[in-house]
């Protein structure tokens, strides 16, 4: 296939008519006049719904791969600190504005990052070492989709690609969640007395999140230790020290290298599959790639 181009929105493309906006017309190949952005973003914001302007920011535009279009990249922040962003195109005068992703169809569709940077090594996993398929999530216990999703990637690790498959765990605790640290340090803890405790721990702090909260959170992880027979003490002295601290702060210095932005976020064999996974989405990356692991092995 040559290398078109094709811009799409992860669900469908949204052309914004920006129409009223006032952006003084511009000759052909000049920059977008940035003096017009509060009138952009308020339109924005409405058309997006969001309660403040502030939570909207857009980048100064720069060429677009497409001949006549800037890009810029629009970025949402929530009130909890979530954010989500996204690319936007427009033309010089501003008043035709696309919301979507430039696809480089010449380029590898899977957009498959290399994972040899972060550390994979000493983490909660599920799964052979050997297995051909490695899934590595970045979690966070107050999050109420990596919730849904552990059932889902516990069914596919431990029956429908049993020995197949092998998943990595690594923390990635959202800043505007406020026990989601304390969580990420407890379960860790746990993994180090019994890496088995691990994975129950997870499924205790999922199933608990709607009872939880910061001022109950060290009793939840009291009474899951105990019906772990884990040792409190050394899980709370492991809990106050610098080394548990540290291990997930690198997890999520890895989860940034790698442009995590929220969770679930997966990545099998690299492939990044982001937000609650569709269990058949999922299924179709990891099909593809033992496919492509079976392929490898009966060449001579």
């Amino acid at each position: 296939m040559s290398g078109r181009r094709i811009v799409a929105g992860l669900a469908m493309v949204l052309i914004v008519q920006a129409a009223g906006i006032g952006r003084a017309s511009a000759s052909a190949g000049s920059a977008p006049d940035v003096s017009q952005d509060p009138a952009m973003i308020r339109f924005l914001q409405k058309h997006f719904r969001i309660p403040n302007a502030s939570q909207i920011t857009l980048s100064p535009p720069s060429p677009a791969p497409i001949e006549g279009l800037w890009s810029r990249k629009i970025t949402i922040v929530g009130d909890s600190g979530q954010s989500a962003s996204a690319t936007l195109f427009e033309d010089s005068s501003g008043k035709d504005v696309i919301i979507g992703t430039l696809l480089e169809t010449s380029k590898d569709p899977w957009e498959r990052v290399g994972l040899n940077a972060i550390h994979l090594d000493d983490r909660p996993a599920a799964g052979p070492a050997d297995a051909p398929v490695t899934v590595v999530e970045f979690g966070d216990f107050e999050c109420p989709y990596c919730a849904r999703a552990l059932n889902i990637v516990e069914t596919l690790v431990n029956s429908t690609y049993k020995g197949r498959l092998r998943v990595i765990f690594k923390n990635f605790p959202l800043s505007g969640h406020l026990w989601a640290m304390e969580a990420a340090t407890a379960a860790e803890c746990a993994r180090l007395q019994n890496p088995d405790a691990f994975w129950q721990i997870a499924r205790d702090l999922y199933r608990d999140q709607a009872s939880i909260n910061p001022r109950n959170i060290r009793e939840h992880i009291d009474g899951y230790a105990g019906s772990l027979q884990l040792d409190k003490k050394a899980l709370s002295a492991c809990m106050i020290s610098v080394a548990a601290t540290q291990r997930v702060q690198q997890d999520m210095q890895d989860g940034a290298t790698l442009k995590v932005e929220s969770t679930p976020t997966f990545y099998v064999n690299g492939i990044p599959v982001v937000g609650f996974p569709d269990e058949k989405s999922l299924r179709f990356v990891i099909d593809s790639e033992l496919r492509g692991s079976q392929t490898a092995a009966a060449k001579p």
